[in-house]
């Protein structure tokens, strides 16, 4: 649609793909880690990663699906360079074994893409008993990304180049509970009585637009070389919507003209990790391959800051009482 095709400052669209926001762009040397990349969006972020010639990465929940993804992108990228790594960023204690054994490998660690997650599924709780959207979509990869920075931030003193994280967030996370985060419910097993699914995926993805607004003001007072973005990638019928009924009816008929495809899904991500048009630029959320506008609850430092603080506490007791 027309309204797809409107470019913003950067000169790409809505309607701009992958392909399109990399061409030209040669990344020999550079090491990314994505998660959720068997699927939708984030196997075409893996895809384009190695064709533009970077070491992926892929963590993924299942390795029998991630080593086919691989063998299905090396018959198409014969020289692109791909490792499959097991992690599932529900379990805090695998997110650990991940981040253990990716040091382990002696890798460098340029991009560091938070891509997993999952959408709207009915009340439960995750192994570390943490509402499984807040623990899927967000803490696991707080943590993971906590345990990675000093890799690097090594990386970036070592090969000069800016090393960047991509968080995936969501214009749903304007649609959070009223208070935004629910600091004081996150993890009640009685929580299931008030517990709205799509309240919740937003309450997750408002957390990821947090992270990376914190992480950045963090870095950059550090004078760290690494920026930090988050970004909806755009309404896109993947299997995030697999768990209700009616949101597979809504995103397969009413809204279907209004749909990007997986090709330009991706692209704001593949943006943020490699053009040379967002060297420097952090902390902010970005639509359609542009900087956009976040919920006001994101530009209240004093909320960004608290939430951060409870991040880090929730990850700190659950670790303590599991002995992780």
């Amino acid at each position: 649609m027309w309204i797809l095709s409107w470019k913003g400052a950067t000169g790409f669209s809505a309607s701009s793909t992958a392909e399109e926001v990399t061409c030209g762009i040669e990344a020999h040397g550079l090491t990314a880690i994505i998660t959720g990349p068997t699927s939708g969006i984030g196997q075409e972020t893996a895809r384009i990663l190695a064709l533009r010639g970077v070491h992926v990465v892929m963590g993924v929940r299942n390795t029998t699906a991630g080593l086919k993804i691989k063998q299905e992108l090396i018959k198409q990228i014969p020289k692109a360079k791909i490792d499959v790594m097991e992690v599932d960023v529900a379990s805090l204690k695998s997110v650990n074994k991940f981040v253990t054994e990716f040091k382990a490998s002696g890798l460098p660690l340029n991009i560091l893409i938070a891509n997993a997650g999952m959408m709207a599924p009915p009340f439960s709780l995750s192994e570390d008993n943490i509402e499984l959207q807040f623990a899927t979509n967000h803490i696991g990869h707080f943590h993971m990304t906590n345990g990675l920075l000093e890799t690097m931030k090594n990386s970036a003193i070592k090969s000069g180049v800016q090393g960047r994280i991509v968080i995936l967030s969501s214009e749903v996370h304007k649609m959070s509970y009223k208070e935004g985060i629910r600091f004081d419910k996150i993890n009640e097993v009685c929580n299931y009585i008030s517990y709205n699914a799509l309240l919740a995926y937003g309450q997750s993805k408002l957390a990821n637009a947090l992270h990376a607004k914190e992480l950045s003001r963090q870095l950059k007072e550090d004078g760290v070389n690494i920026t930090v973005n988050s970004l909806h990638p755009g309404v896109i019928a993947t299997n995030l919507a697999r768990h209700t009924a009616w949101m597979r009816v809504v995103f397969g008929y009413i809204v279907r003209l209004f749909l990007k495809n997986v090709e330009q899904g991706a692209s704001t991500t593949c943006y943020l990790a490699l053009h040379p048009g967002a060297k420097g630029i952090s902390g902010e959320y970005w639509a359609d391959n542009n900087i956009s506008t976040a919920s006001g609850f994101v530009n209240d430092p004093e909320f960004v800051k608290k939430f951060w603080d409870f991040s880090v506490e929730l990850v700190d007791r659950t670790l303590a009482s599991s002995s992780l």
